[in-house]
């Protein structure tokens, strides 16, 4: 197996001989053929397209199928067997719509020609002809660039998904993949063509976003500032970990009236600010913080856990008995919510004792995203103005185990008092309870929302250009991204495409990104690994 598409992949090069995340050499494999089959699919897509032929079931397919592979989602051998033999049949579908509207009836011997074996021994073998060192091209920076596209693609296909779930779509957005998914399997684009690519795969990031924020504001209304206690109180419990509303939703109509306390983990601490989610008396508080803790916290967790989307760790056998997922997150031996039944999760949840008593060991708050901001943008203008607020920082972005990553502890407790730190994802668990204060009644630290709700950030950034009448880039923002998974790296070509410049990321740059790569991301965009806290405030703030 070779993989290198997270920030802790081994040694900083990459995993061979099974993942960090802990995904096995089969599972690896599998994602290889399946992500194969996806590129054939998508040559066919394109050229449906040329034709005026869209299938809506193969363009959502391809969002589902190619989130499955995102790091820490799916390692079930039988669902990634399903889905590449799915991506064949829905291929020849396909091929029959487009040559009957008139297009394309030949395809050379390739992905949208290939036919998978009948064992699990055999796609394993195949799928060694088709990993990520195999795709056409002998220039490094062209792979390079191929492979920040591939994972680019993973990202956006999440949050394509997550708006999917609510009722968004963009028709863009499907196209975009396709076209990326099919190119990866070209070898007449230079680096040039392939920089471009990366960019136009951030324009449909940026779209996915704006669709997945519309569809949770316009679901569960805009968030609001709201106090969430950390802790718990007694009775019988649920964990949500992940991303999904909408599963949380389910659960919290699922669960009125069972005496069942329901409690957040990760990144969906955020959905405390969301009005037609707090409205529900038993959506409780935060228990825990990110996904580096899991097996501690979810050990000492005496309810059932409920894991939606990617942020899971391998499952220990300490805690397998109480979990389940649902969303796209997959292992073997796991019991699996596909049609948001949650009867399971609250029957072993109402067998387990719950909590003994009350506990709670202090409130944070949450709703920071762009409405809440702007509606007192006038007040953020004029303390600006008058020397109030010096800098604007966005810490923002992935938390791992991987050391390093204490330095975004670091920076934010020594972010002067004059300053504003903005964030959002899951890397604010290194910071997110430190009480930092006010600024003439505004809160220094501003928590934002998930990690998709890096469209609120630049929404602020953008209205506040606005005010000031300046751009973005002049504005005393600076932007400290943590990364980890594919999400992250959609995040930030995103921001690259919005041509947001100074970026200082880590805790280490992306494996696959080669010097040269890395180069033209400097001199065009002033990409800069993070240092120390103290040598990066000072290069900010002088």
């Amino acid at each position: 197996m070779f993989c290198y598409q997270c920030e802790q992949t081994a040694k900083g090069t990459g995993c061979t001989i099974q993942g960090v995340c802990g995904k096995q050499p089969e599972i690896a494999a599998l994602q290889d053929l399946l992500l194969y089959s996806l590129m054939g699919l998508s040559q066919v897509a394109v050229a449906g397209r040329q034709a005026g032929v869209s299938d809506a079931d193969v363009n959502i397919f391809t969002v589902k199928a190619a989130f499955s592979t995102l790091t820490n989602v799916d390692f079930d051998p039988d669902r990634f067997v399903d889905l590449i033999n799915q991506a064949v049949t829905k291929r020849e579908g396909l091929k029959a719509k487009v040559q009957a509207a008139g297009g394309n009836g030949a395809w050379a011997d390739g992905a949208a020609t290939f036919e998978p074996q009948a064992t699990l021994e055999a796609l394993v073998a195949q799928a060694e002809q088709v990993g990520l060192k195999s795709y056409p091209g002998d220039n490094p920076d062209v792979l390079s660039l191929k492979h920040t596209v591939l994972f680019g693609i993973k990202g956006v296909s999440a949050y394509a998904d997550h708006a999917l779930v609510l009722g968004q779509e963009d028709e863009s957005v499907y196209a975009f993949v396709h076209e990326g998914l099919a190119a990866i399997q070209r070898d007449d684009m230079g680096v040039d063509e392939w920089v471009t690519m990366a960019l136009r795969c951030g324009e449909a990031a940026y779209k996915a976003m704006e669709r997945l924020d519309a569809g949770n504001t316009e679901t569960y209304g805009h968030p609001v500032p709201t106090r969430v206690p950390l802790g718990y109180k007694q009775g019988k419990a649920i964990l949500v970990s992940g991303h999904d509303l909408k599963d949380l939703e389910e659960l919290l109509k699922q669960t009125q009236g069972t005496g069942i306390n329901i409690y957040t983990h990760g990144e969906m601490l955020a959905t405390h600010g969301y009005p037609k989610l707090k409205a529900y008396p038993h959506f409780y508080g935060q228990f825990g913080t990110a996904w580096q803790k899991q097996t501690k916290e979810f050990s000492e967790f005496p309810g059932a856990i409920l894991m939606t989307t990617n942020c899971i760790q391998r499952p220990k056998n300490d805690y397998k008995a109480n979990l389940f997922t649902s969303g796209m997150v997959g292992w073997p031996d796991i019991p699996h919510i596909s049609d948001l039944n949650f009867k399971p999760v609250i029957d072993r949840a109402l067998a387990l004792p719950g909590f003994s008593e009350d506990h709670v060991d202090q409130e944070v708050t949450v709703g920071f995203a762009r409405n809440a901001v702007l509606g007192v943008a006038d007040k953020v203008i004029e303390a600006v103005q008058a020397g109030n607020i010096r800098h604007f920082f966005l810490v923002a972005g992935c938390d791992g185990a991987k050391p390093g990553r204490n330095y975004y502890t670091e920076f934010v407790e020594k972010v002067p008092k004059d300053c504003i730190v903005l964030t959002l994802a899951c890397g604010k668990y290194r910071f997110f309870d430190m009480d930092l204060g006010d600024i003439g009644g505004i809160p220094r630290l501003l928590d934002a929302g998930q990690c998709n709700d890096a469209y609120s950030a630049v929404q602020i950034a953008t209205a506040l250009s606005k005010a000031f009448n300046v751009g973005v880039n002049e504005l005393p923002l600076s932007l400290i991204i943590s990364w980890y998974e594919q999400k992250a790296v959609c995040v930030l070509l995103a921001l690259l495409h919005l041509g947001i410049k100074g970026i200082r990321l880590g805790p280490s740059l992306p494996a696959f990104l080669t010097p040269n790569v890395l180069d033209t991301l400097v001199k065009n965009f002033d990409i800069k690994p993070i240092g120390t806290a103290d040598e990066d405030l000072k290069a900010i703030l002088g």
